[in-house]
């Protein structure tokens, strides 16, 4: 017996193509942080803005090991009632945002299935390769964080001159500033409000 399919088998039952796994009503006046959060898992990204879908597929594994350290880095330097998680869902006004990091009151979070942004104290976007990427996180996302009114953004490049590159902003009168940041072969403090600090190279895989 064995576990491979006839000859000619797969030529009769070719594999599907990619298919839609669920499809949503249309909506006229553009769909709400309600209809947002009865979408179902997909496994890709799924976020509200401006009453549209985006969907971005799931990162790579150069981006998930830069979350994960980013992480780490951030709760090993955390008070206890602040605490950081990955993707986690954000109610910003209107629009239903996951970031790839959110630093939010550990007291809101327990049975949460979303934070809003009075919650949360600081977003990280890990920049991923394209163009839509990078007209998401650079153009898109963080004016929308800011009209939210969180006090501080970071973003992450994994690419580039000087990468692995981390920026840090902070919230003024007029949106978001840019108060430190820091490259490949330099450290960075930052206080997202409490101090954390840390060499942008240890985002990337070590060197073997």
């Amino acid at each position: 017996m064995t576990a491979l399919p006839d000859d000619g088998w797969l030529d009769a039952h070719p594999p599907p193509g990619r298919a839609r796994l669920f499809s949503v009503p249309h909506a006229e006046d553009g769909y709400t942080v309600e209809d947002w959060l009865k979408l179902p898992e997909t496994g890709e990204r799924i976020e509200l803005i401006d009453g549209s879908y985006l969907v971005s597929p799931m990162p790579n594994y150069d981006h998930a090991f830069a979350a994960q350290s980013l992480v780490r880095i951030i709760n090993d330097a955390s008070p206890n009632d602040f605490l950081a998680v990955e993707t986690g869902n954000l109610q910003v006004r209107g629009d239903g945002l996951i970031p790839d990091i959110v630093v939010g009151h550990i007291e809101a979070m327990p049975g949460a299935v979303t934070l809003s942004s009075e919650d949360v104290v600081c977003v990280v976007e890990i920049v991923s390769p394209g163009k839509s990427a990078h007209w998401r996180d650079y153009i898109i996302k963080p004016p929308k964080y800011a009209a939210g009114g969180i006090p501080f953004f970071v973003r992450v490049e994994l690419q580039g001159d000087g990468a692995p590159r981390a920026e840090v902003f902070k919230l003024g009168a007029q949106g978001y500033e840019l108060v430190a940041e820091g490259k490949a072969g330099s450290s960075l403090t930052i206080d997202i409000p409490f101090p954390v600090s840390f060499g942008p190279a240890v985002l990337t895989w070590p060197r073997r």
